[in-house]
């Protein structure tokens, strides 16, 4: 059997071996204002630990979308505000299958910014 590649995991600490494209969008939208984040790991990738993508859910429905690509100098952000009245998850789920497969385009997708242990969550 192979090793997974991939470990999507909840703010409950519930976490999924080889998320589907569907599995990764339907974690993202189940956020809420209670369940706000779903992290999700590369783990074929060294160093250990240090590929992920994170999505936080904010007070106003808005994203916050962090990836890390290593060392703490490849940890970036953007903010995706949230459209209209609708809450609408596509825009991220895009972002998030893409970067968990290897896909073309997710990089372009967002404004990325250094992540910095002082930025606030938007």
């Amino acid at each position: 059997m192979a090793a997974s590649v991939l470990r999507a995991i909840e703010w409950d600490g519930t976490s999924w071996d080889d998320p589907s494209d569907d599995q990764l969008h339907d974690l993202l939208a189940d956020m809420s204002l209670t369940w706000r984040f779903v992290v999700v790991q590369r783990l074929d990738l060294e160093p250990a630990d240090q590929h992920y993508m994170q999505v936080y859910l904010n007070d106003d429905l808005s994203y916050q979308v962090e990836y890390r690509e290593g060392g703490p100098d490849k940890h970036f952000y953007a903010h995706v505000p949230r459209e209209h009245e609708v809450f609408a998850v596509e825009p991220v789920a895009d972002v998030l299958v893409r970067w968990a497969r290897g896909r073309p385009g997710w990089h372009e997708a967002l404004a990325w910014a250094p992540w910095s242990p002082d930025e606030p969550v938007r």
